[in-house]
């Protein structure tokens, strides 16, 4: 029998052990890369809001780089963040934006912190990403409406 396939134990052939390291790697910097730009989404939402209406400064979302703090923090960001569009409609008089996908943005959160269970990452993962689809696509038209004065868009 060819012994390449017959592997018992012991130590892993460095041609193994070198792509592991690379695929590890690689997806360390795919995942880096993925935060930072959500990062920078949100960041460019909570600029749009006039001051006086932000719940929190644009320069904290920052914060979801840190491992683990960010699981915590990503209800921090999405909530407060529904919570500035609406106080800011509020103002304006604007009751045709609902909650402001506050609860999309919820569901998004809860579907990230649960996405490191291990099995239930599995129905997790995908429900977070169409989640953070969607809110991002809302936010997005809100910030749209601020930029133009509260006028709604289409």
């Amino acid at each position: 029998m060819n012994e390449e396939f017959t592997y018992q134990g012991g130590e892993l052939p460095p041609e193994v052990l070198t792509a592991y390291l690379v695929i590890g790697a690689v997806s360390l910097v795919v995942s880096l890369v993925i935060a930072i730009v959500l990062c920078i989404l949100f960041k460019k939402n909570y600029e749009a809001i006039p001051e006086p209406y932000r719940k929190l400064e644009p320069n904290k979302v920052w914060l979801m780089l840190i491992p683990l703090f960010n699981l915590y923090w990503i209800f921090v960001v999405v909530l407060r963040l529904s919570d500035s569009y609406k106080a800011y409609f509020d103002a304006q008089g604007d009751t045709s934006v609902g909650d402001c996908a506050r609860n999309i943005g919820m569901a998004y959160a809860i579907c990230t912190a649960c996405s490191i269970i291990p099995c239930v990452n599995y129905v997790a993962g995908p429900a977070a990403l169409v989640l953070l689809i969607i809110y991002l696509v809302k936010v997005f038209d809100f910030r749209s409406r601020v930029l133009q004065g509260g006028q709604a868009v289409g």
